[in-house]
């Protein structure tokens, strides 16, 4: 496995200044910066002069999260949207969790690209004589659009709003401070090579449908993330598409495949050629599997297609008969959790209290408090 790049960040700020610099990202900013949140802001990160795309890449690259401040002039500015492409490209990698704040702007205007997103965007056309790039915007928007975010419009208290953000970011970064390493995870070898016997990458034979189940969604996804980062350089093409159940949330079963081939890292044509991985993470209904099924079937020899989900039945009905299952950690194990957090820190208070949030949490969903049996 390639070594993951390490992370300077924990999280990178996009948002339109004009918007929000002196209001709302100054309180969130401040808020991160106080619970010693490693925070990437470019007005503040990047010298002037320097603004450029690899250091700017780079910057993303090397941060957990994403948090995406759409704003009314957001969509409107062509430096917000390729810096938006580009944190989309590393959230389509499985590299960088994005997380949206949708600031005085309905979602749904944004995924459908209409009202004053329509009026920007033909302002781009007009402009833009690559046309590519303006379509990748879109396909960025819509995107980011479809995932689920904060919505200023919901809050009556900004002032709470940036407190929720800031409790989310602080309680995610507990879980993936030791799941963005797999050598923490503990057991992740005895899953790995549970799995990669039913994986055999070593095949050129016909297609594989594998199934992971658990019971924790943040278990099951994060071991369907360590699974497609470890196997992806083995496909000619691969492809992590997460959240099933997000993505097709209100929609039509069509947006599977859209999401497929925005999402798919290689080449997007001929592949009944070629060697392909795609990884489906939370799928809840068999419709869902056919609608998958629909570009799957049309992969090469040695494809590999994984499928995640909390219901067994799923894989029945489906007739998936390569299944590996993940039992939860037996309760004791949190002992361990509190001997290796609690007593790093100085108030022991506020260590009670972060034990007991990853003891309730990760003994249910935690990939790290996790056992497999093969099934």
């Amino acid at each position: 496995m390639t070594s993951p790049t390490a992370t300077k960040y924990d999280v990178f700020l996009s948002f339109r200044g004009v918007d929000t610099r002196r209001n709302f990202i100054s309180f969130l900013y401040k808020e991160f910066v106080r619970r010693k949140i490693r925070t990437f802001k470019d007005d503040k990160e990047l010298e002037n002069g320097r603004r450029i795309s690899p250091e700017l890449k780079r910057a993303i690259e090397e941060s957990k999260f994403a948090v995406v401040v759409v704003s009314v002039n957001y969509a409107a500015s062509p430096w917000c949207l390729d810096e938006l492409v580009k944190i989309m490209d590393f959230e389509n990698k499985g590299s960088i969790t994005v997380m949206p704040i949708f600031y005085g702007v309905d979602p749904c205007h944004l995924r459908r690209q209409i009202g004053d997103v329509a009026e920007q965007f033909k302002k781009h056309e007009a402009r833009e004589e690559d046309h590519e790039k303006v379509a990748s915007w879109r396909r960025a928007l819509t995107s980011l659009a479809s995932i689920s975010g904060d919505c200023s419009s919901k809050c009556e208290d900004e002032a709470k709003l940036v407190d929720e953000i800031a409790d989310k970011i602080s309680k995610n970064l507990m879980t993936v401070t030791t799941i963005s390493n797999g050598k923490n995870l503990v057991g992740i070898d005895t899953h790995m090579k549970a799995l990669n016997k039913k994986l055999d990458l070593n095949s050129n034979k016909s297609l594989r449908v594998v199934g992971i189940w658990a019971r924790g969604y943040n278990g099951r996804s994060a071991l369907a993330k360590y699974v497609y980062q470890d196997i992806c350089h083995h496909f000619d093409s691969h492809c992590f598409l997460g959240s099933v159940k997000r993505i097709s949330q209100g929609r039509h079963l069509s947006h599977l495949h859209e999401e497929f081939l925005i999402r798919i890292q290689g080449s997007k044509h001929n592949l009944k050629d070629q060697k392909v991985l795609l990884v489906a993470d939370d799928v809840y209904k068999l419709e869902q599997l056919d609608a998958l099924a629909e570009d799957f079937n049309g992969f090469g020899p040695g494809s590999v297609v994984i499928i995640t989900t909390q219901d067994k039945h799923l894989f029945v009905s489906a007739g998936i008969k390569l299944v590996y299952e993940v039992e939860l950690l037996k309760f004791q194990k949190v002992c361990e959790l509190f001997r290796q957090f609690a007593f790093k820190k100085r108030d022991i208070s506020a260590a009670v209290k972060l034990v007991y949030y990853r003891a309730t949490n990760l003994a249910t969903n935690w990939l790290g408090c996790l056992s497999g049996r093969s099934g």
